[in-house]
């Protein structure tokens, strides 16, 4: 009988209802990590408890609310699902359980589902293509601090980023190109979500300007998640036999008024329109399966914004969700990793 390997994926998390009391509670959770907001702790708590949490609250519970579906927040459901077809896509001596950073079900729900199943080797995989310390670092130390309480820990290996592995890129890509050719725009927009500035001069890599592409990755840059993101777009071009002046690469979600990870898509799209594009198709390649910011932020208020502006089209490209091409290219990513380790 071969040993249980455990498939512990996570991603960030979800209010529980689409309420203004449990998105507060939500934003306390979420922005009171230190990975988040990265200020000391009494100013952090400040900053979430008195000012960005109840401001937010309601503005972000209408946001919930107009993607809420039956089944509940998008991205819990999703993020199930990948789980359920990656479990019957994978051999069944191996296990998968999903956990949230914030909100339910937890990481250390998810862990104990693993060990209470008798798995003694254990893969992590955030669900974040590119590395952040806001996500997949804060997901990392959510976890190392569920395994410490465990008197016998298991092996474990996280999968950290997979930023242009080809089951990724390839999957991103298949269900980018129907729509591609049905459309024909003018443009196509390749939008991440952003970070603070000084999160990407903490990581000690090498800090481009924010007003060029970042160059290819290499030694000084490989731990920059906007290297990442560029590498990511570099590698869908690539698949979808793009040309620089095809493609244009943003980032959205900006929070306050700090310097953010640049082009911000919300000044990307006047100039568009000044250069007489119409017709945009947008990817979201830093999302894995489809949630508030790729449904309600670019597919609800930019396509908005962007019919405002004149443009005709806009379209969006849905995440990879628990599309086969990516549960296959996932699971086979996963099975290498394991057999690696025996």
């Amino acid at each position: 009988m071969q040993p249980k390997i455990g498939i512990l994926i996570n991603n960030l998390g979800t209010p529980a209802a689409p309420t203004r009391l449990a998105v507060w509670r939500y934003l306390k959770e979420f922005l009171g990590d230190g990975r988040v907001i990265d200020l000391p702790a009494i100013l952090r708590w400040g900053l979430v408890n008195i000012v960005i949490a109840p401001f937010r609250a309601s503005g972000s519970a209408h946001a919930y609310a107009t993607v809420w579906q039956p089944r509940g927040s998008p991205l819990r459901y999703l993020s199930q699902d990948l789980a359920d077809a990656l479990q019957q896509q994978l051999p069944q001596h191996y296990q998968v359980a999903l956990g949230m950073q914030y909100g339910q079900p937890s990481i250390k729900a998810a862990l104990n589902q693993l060990l209470a199943a008798g798995c003694q080797q254990i893969i992590a995989l955030p669900l974040y293509p590119q590395y952040a310390s806001a996500t997949t670092g804060s997901s990392i130390e959510r976890l190392f601090a569920a395994l410490a309480k465990q008197w016998t820990i298991p092996n474990l290996t996280v999968i950290n980023a997979f930023y242009q592995h080809p089951a990724f890129i390839e999957a991103q890509a298949a269900l980018a190109k129907p729509i591609l050719a049905k459309e024909a725009p003018q443009k196509i927009i390749m939008s991440f979500h952003g970070l603070p500035l000084r999160h990407l001069q903490r990581s000690e890599t090498q800090i481009c300007e924010q007003s060029a592409p970042c160059p290819l990755i290499h030694k000084d840059n490989q731990s920059c998640y906007r290297a990442q993101c560029y590498a990511t777009a570099r590698a869908l071009a690539k698949s979808l036999e793009l040309t620089d002046n095809d493609y244009e690469v943003a980032f959205q979600s900006r929070l306050g008024r700090i310097p953010w990870t640049q082009p911000y898509i919300t000044e990307l799209l006047p100039k568009l329109r000044q250069q007489g594009i119409e017709k945009i198709v947008v990817l979201c390649p830093s999302f894995i399966v489809d949630c508030l910011e790729t449904l309600e932020e670019i597919a609800i208020r930019l396509k908005a914004d962007w019919l405002a502006l004149g443009g005709t089209t806009f379209t969006v490209v849905p995440c990879v969700n628990q599309d086969p091409l990516w549960v296959k290219g996932l699971a086979q990513l996963l099975l290498t990793t394991s057999t690696s380790l025996q």
